[in-house]
């Protein structure tokens, strides 16, 4: 798979994962819409301009990846830690970002294992 459609691919899901947020608890889960949209959006914009050739398009993609791995990673471990302490209400978020972490490993994997294209 190319560099393009995976930073595509990976924009698709930051947007649903953030929606999916969002419906989940509207009154309290703007940010996960307004995340998964603004980095999501930004992922399929840097995929596009990977297809169509722009070779540093993929650093920049892995780069968003790195970035974006930190706060879920964050955000993860104080949503367990809440469900481990009785916060029910926050297995379904945990769970999530949990899944956005996984998915941000591993684009960030794929896209550095993919060999640049050549001239």
């Amino acid at each position: 798979m190319k560099s393009g459609t995976i930073l595509i691919c990976y924009g698709l899901f930051l947007i649903l994962a953030g929606l999916a947020g969002y419906l989940s608890n509207p009154e309290k889960a703007k940010t996960a819409l307004m995340m998964g949209g603004t980095f999501g959006a930004l992922q399929i914009l840097v995929g596009v301009i990977s297809s169509k050739g722009w070779r540093p398009a993929r650093w920049v993609g892995i780069g968003v990846c790195a970035f974006l791995a930190l706060p879920f990673a964050w955000r993860a471990y104080v949503g367990w830690v809440a469900v481990a302490g009785g916060a029910s209400e926050k297995l379904f978020a945990a769970s999530l970002i949990s899944l956005m972490l996984v998915a941000s490993v591993a684009t960030f994997v794929l896209l550095l294992k993919q060999k640049p294209a050549s001239r």
